[in-house]
């Protein structure tokens, strides 16, 4: 597999052994170049690494997670730090529960590990703008990830080599399986791919790290995005097919690796714990709450922004989600007239309604045919979604929202009206509450809400939620934004719910979707003991309740 990014590592080598306060002056670690190794505490060290990131993974899950990796033979744990997750304003510091940095720290330590700490200020990962804060991009013209345009590549490896003409053999990164797209197939990696290259990088002395030993989850609006030709946004699920799956359970490839490692180094005795229960609920059918619409007021209590053309979000300090944009028809139009936004200037999804009533979905980077009708007077609202700004590459500031004005026909749409919308915060503090009108289609269509309550009938466990003929939106469990799901383009299928999450036995679960465009005619829902990580979007499986080991296939969405 090709590199993702050109990597320094040992520059970035960084085990954190002062954790030990109390031992801090009795510890050392060396890079000994002469003999082309590590010393640690004086002695020739090597590790063998995975990456694991405390921002994928609920807090109360980071020692079962750690605990695993050591178990299955490593010695140190790699992990970046993402500045966008710590500073979301300028000065404005985060380092509070699954965002405490030390609390993971100190979990490293209890586990035995070691840590390699890639504190950025770019990490990419993957992630939400590669980790940089979006509030950088308030300067419209601010040009990311450069310093010396002229010349920085052979200044940097000369001083390179200066610095470092020898030294140990690393593969900082060293690939288990790879990401998921939206639209694609599900990356793997074979287990013999792996074991091989990693049996022969250790006979050669080297350390290593593999990427990713635990992928964990995009929560919330984290997925980052690249762009090879089109814009390719990256799936909820960060399963990566990684040694331990994206809901903590070994896989054969983690016992594959483990046999590997203990055949260069000592791995801990006793045996890994088990896969944790899984639980199966459903199916659930989900109640109208009302269009996305008749929640305006509370969803921008502050009121709209007045633009004579259409405002990006990082102008108007909206972070993620969705922004909606609001202007009035100046004109009838009564033949079917073309809506477009010039020079790709939709960033990244716009769901178009015409006096509430959905008429189609324009997209980045993507040919849409989408034509209006309506009389002078009449509502244009655009529904903006930010689907995760670029991760990789040089100077991309990824805007999001309208950066152009649309055109319908041949006349520039002006005067736009724009609402932040805080989605989150009604999910949270507000539902149910009634929306200020009612409007329920006979078939709901566009941005709309959906909610039901369910009990843990018993002990519970971790589950998959899945959303069988559901098109796209965004999901949370008690006021938990889970993530995106795009059944209708896979191949994700389901969204992993850690059993955290749910109130315990007896107590009601409050699940909330907001679904973007086609409800199916039976908006149900069910929770599975699996997940389901590959489906296309031209057909899907369920497992049936009654049988659990087979699948069943249904074409079509």
């Amino acid at each position: 597999m090709a590199p993702k990014k050109p990597l320094c590592l040992p520059s970035l080598l960084l085990p954190l052994l002062t954790l030990l306060l109390p031992q801090a002056d009795t510890r050392s670690f060396v890079v000994d170049r002469d003999h082309n190794r590590f010393l640690l505490d004086g002695a020739p060290f090597r590790y063998v690494s995975g990456s694991l990131h405390y921002f994928r993974v609920p807090r109360v899950l980071w020692a079962d997670r750690l605990f695993k990796m050591r178990m299955s033979g490593l010695n140190v744990v790699q992990f970046y730090v993402p500045w966008n997750y710590h500073e979301p304003e300028p000065g404005v510091y985060n380092f509070n529960g699954s965002r405490d940095l030390f609390a993971f720290l100190q979990e490293a330590t209890l586990a035995n590990l070691l840590v390699i700490l890639r504190p950025g200020p770019y990490i990419c990962a993957e992630w939400e703008m590669g980790g940089l804060p979006a509030w950088l991009l308030r300067k419209p013209k601010i040009h990311l990830r450069t310093s010396d345009p002229a010349d920085n590549m052979t200044k940097i490896f000369g001083l390179l080599r200066k610095y470092e003409p020898r030294g140990p053999l690393v593969n900082s990164e060293y690939y288990t399986g790879w990401l998921d797209y939206w639209g694609q197939n599900h990356s793997t990696r074979s287990i013999p791919a792996v074991t091989k290259g990693l049996e022969k990088m250790l006979k050669l002395g080297a350390s290593v790290n593999m990427y990713m030993f635990h992928g964990g989850t995009n929560f919330g609006y984290w997925n980052g995005a690249d762009e090879k030709g089109r814009f390719l946004p990256i799936t909820t699920s960060y399963d990566y097919d990684a040694p331990i799956s994206e809901a903590g359970d070994p896989t054969p490839k983690l016992f594959a690796i483990r046999n590997v490692i203990s055949k260069f180094q000592e791995v801990p005795l006793g045996p890994l714990p088990p896969p944790s229960p899984k639980m199966m609920l459903g199916p659930l059918t989900l109640h109208l709450d009302g269009n996305l619409l008749d929640f305006l007021d509370f969803l921008c209590p502050q009121g709209p922004i007045h633009s004579v053309l259409p405002m990006t979000f990082e102008a108007v300090n909206q972070v993620h989600g969705y922004m909606l944009y609001r202007t009035y028809l100046t004109h009838t139009v009564s033949e079917p007239t073309q809506l477009w936004v010039p020079n790709n200037g939709v960033h990244d999804r716009a769901y178009v309604m015409v006096d509430g009533v959905f008429q189609g979905v324009l997209e980045r980077n993507m040919e849409h045919n989408l034509f209006l009708m309506g009389k002078i007077g009449a509502t244009l609202d655009v529904l903006l979604e930010n689907m995760g700004r670029l991760s990789f590459g040089s100077n991309s500031s990824d805007f999001k929202g309208l950066l152009q004005p649309p055109i319908l026909g041949q006349t520039v749409l002006t005067q736009w009206l724009m609402f932040p919308l805080k989605v989150d915060n009604l999910v949270k503090e507000w539902f149910p509450i009634q929306p200020l009108k009612s409007s329920h289609p006979q078939t709901p269509s566009g941005p709309t809400f959906y909610s039901t309550t369910f009990p843990i009938l018993n002990s519970g466990g971790d589950t998959f939620l899945f959303l069988p003929g559901w098109t796209k939106g965004q999901v949370w469990i008690n006021g938990f934004n889970l993530g995106r799901y795009w059944t209708k383009r896979g191949p994700q299928q389901t969204l992993y719910v850690p059993r955290p999450l749910l109130f315990p036995r007896g107590a009601h679960n409050r699940i909330t979707l907001l679904e973007l465009e086609n409800v199916p005619p039976q908006p149900q829902i069910q929770f599975l003991d699996r997940p389901i990580l590959n489906s296309t979007k031209h057909r899907t499986y369920i497992y049936s309740l009654s049988s659990a080991s087979e699948p069943m296939e249904l074409s079509g969405h």
